[in-house]
């Protein structure tokens, strides 16, 4: 006996099924994300641009962490200069691990406490203009006969916080660090990222800068703020894409595309 199923029957069942199907395709493409707005530097071509990093030497300031080494031809005599009067545990939440870094501690009033030398103004100077200074200081006082001396920061670091990787303060050995660099050191910017507006945030005496940066135009490797200072700031802010996937509608949305999907499912099996 033929089936006396009529090919018009299929027509409803058939329909559903292609409802649903443009359904779920209109929500997984009103999801779609401009490429764009997800990557840096969008068609800059091949060129090249002068560093402005000339004359950034930054200048010492309280509760500054100052490593002062003294070196001369008598091993013994400068001995006593080399001995930190402060240590301070310092944390790296980039990497979770703890170091200890000995120091002088420049105090509120802008003075450290140096071996024999006694109290040193160090808060409105650069690193060179005290280093000149204790090195006329030990020859004056006829301690030292040539010596040599090396003044660096020990807590010379930028916060980075928002849609990176891995918010965090980064402390830079080398103190010297671009704003690129800053963002690879925090594990790069999410894909929520708003890359054409990363705020920095600088501190100059007792006034605050914020700071507007776009990464996704040539202008950037030649703003006075491609490299960052001692104690900058980094936010980085989310996307309406983030700001979304947090609302209830995209929490439910998975649960309820898996729901019509099993429907479809058992209408089809069971019709």
């Amino acid at each position: 006996m033929k089936n006396s199923t009529s090919p018009l029957a299929l027509v409803p069942k058939k329909s559903f099924q292609l409802k649903i199907l443009i359904f779920i395709s209109i929500i997984s493409l009103s999801s779609c994300v401009n490429v764009k707005k997800a990557t840096y530097f969008n068609d800059i071509p091949d060129t090249e641009f002068r560093s402005r990093f000339e004359n950034m030497e930054p200048v010492i300031q309280e509760n500054d962490l100052l490593s002062i080494s003294v070196s001369s031809l008598n091993p013994e005599a400068t001995e006593v200069f080399n001995a930190s009067n402060v240590s301070v545990t310092q944390t790296s939440t980039a990497t979770g691990t703890t170091t200890q870094a000995s120091g002088y501690l420049v105090d509120h009033e802008g003075f450290i406490r140096f071996p024999i030398l006694g109290s040193l103004k160090a808060a409105g100077k650069t690193k060179q203009q005290l280093r000149e200074e204790i090195t006329e200081e030990l020859i004056d006082r006829k301690l030292l006969l040539e010596p040599i001396v090396d003044v660096r920061y020990l807590n010379y670091r930028v916060s980075v916080l928002g849609e990176v990787k891995n918010p965090s303060v980064v402390t830079i050995p080398s103190e010297k660090v671009t704003l690129l660099e800053a963002l690879g050191l925090a594990g790069d910017l999410t894909v929520y990222a708003k890359r054409d507006n990363i705020l920095l945030i600088r501190e100059e005496g007792n006034v605050k800068k914020l700071v507007r940066l776009d990464l996704t135009s040539e202008e950037i490797f030649t703003s006075p703020y491609y490299h960052l200072k001692s104690n900058d700031i980094i936010y980085v802010e989310a996307n309406k894409s983030k700001v979304a996937s947090t609302s209830r509608i995209n929490q439910w949305l998975p649960i309820i595309i898996s729901t019509l999907s099993l429907a479809v499912i058992a209408f089809d099996r069971f019709l």
